[in-house]
């Protein structure tokens, strides 16, 4: 149930970052360090954002899951793929989207340069 909360929630936020002016450059790039659910750009900055989908507040707000733990995984998972795809002079941020569900609604929190 959660993983198809989960993937709900990463479908909102693609769709919501392309009426946003972004272009979506990739999706679950993983490694064997982790995962990065969705890459993207924006002019001349590579956008690296976490997504994180709760129906409640209850365990907390869901940027709190993204705690310096996760940040770190993140950060390196990042320069793997700035290495991979050889990305040079380009600016780099990390965002997370909260996506909160409410019954058949939902309401979208993007947390631009997020740490």
């Amino acid at each position: 149930m959660n993983k198809k909360i989960g993937d709900y929630g990463e479908d909102l936020s693609k769709k919501y970052l392309i009426t946003k002016g972004y272009t979506i450059l990739a999706c679950n790039y993983k490694t064997k360090l982790g995962e990065i659910d969705i890459i993207g750009s924006k002019k001349e900055t590579i956008i690296f954002i976490e997504v994180k989908t709760r129906r409640t507040n209850s365990f907390g707000l869901p940027r709190e899951a993204v705690n310096y733990k996760k940040q770190m995984v993140l950060k390196k998972l990042a320069q793997q793929y700035i290495q991979y795809k050889s990305l040079k002079n380009m600016n780099f941020r990390f965002d997370v989207i909260e996506v909160i569900i409410k019954n058949e609604k939902y309401d979208i929190n993007h947390i631009e340069n997020a740490f």
